[in-house]
């Protein structure tokens, strides 16, 4: 609980110091003192930084942990030691809040950082910022429905036409014998005449002499 408190003190510590540089003039040769001051306030309406807050907390909470698992003994030192010297470095924020602004400022003009500021400050833009995220997953959960669709009927229609020419390249079945019977018998040509000749089924022929 100790931890999490001072965790949540640090986070507390590093979101001042962004508005501290967020007020603090930055100069670079290549940008202008306006420029830059649109930059930051452009950085600031999209909250470009926010997902680097919990860096530095998130690095002294598992020091700590790592400390302590060492030192146990030194439990009550560790804590206090690593709380008071992340939140010396706190103040190094300001420097990525800069860094942010002069990112920014190298590829969007003066005019459209303003543009920027003013729409995401407004409340579409705070709207935006807060249900994007959502819309997104919304967004990706429907375009997976949609590929997994286009994908079977692309399969489908192309097995299709590949079905339909391996039919029609296939050799034709060659024409049956006609003098051949239908059920597999021998053919008529080497069948026993039927005057005067053995019967058929091979018998020996009836004695028609007198006793």
């Amino acid at each position: 609980m100790m931890l999490h408190k001072r965790v949540r003190r640090l986070s507390t510590l590093l979101a001042a110091s962004v508005v501290l540089a967020l007020s603090q003039p930055a100069f670079s040769q290549d940008v202008s003192e306006s420029h830059l001051k649109a930059a930051r306030a452009a950085v600031a309406a999209i909250h470009a930084t926010d997902p680097f807050d919990n860096i530095l907390p998130q690095a002294a909470a598992a020091l700590e942990n790592q400390l302590i698992q060492k030192n146990p003994d030194m439990q009550e030192l560790i804590g206090k030691t690593v709380t008071e010297k992340a939140m010396a470095l706190a103040s190094r924020r300001a420097d990525l809040e800069k860094e942010a602004a002069l990112a920014y400022a190298k590829v969007f003009s003066e005019k459209e950082l303003n543009d920027i500021a003013t729409f995401y400050s407004s409340d579409s833009g705070k709207k935006l910022l807060d249900s994007g995220p959502a819309v997104t997953r919304d967004l990706v959960k429907a375009a997976d429905i949609w590929q997994n669709g286009v994908a079977r009927d692309l399969a489908q229609q192309v097995g299709e036409t590949l079905a339909a020419a391996a039919k029609a390249k296939a050799p034709a079945k060659p024409a049956q014998d006609a003098t051949a019977p239908a059920d597999g018998s021998a053919p008529a040509d080497n069948s026993a005449p039927a005057d005067d000749q053995a019967p058929a089924d091979n018998s020996a022929p009836a004695d028609n002499s007198q006793n």
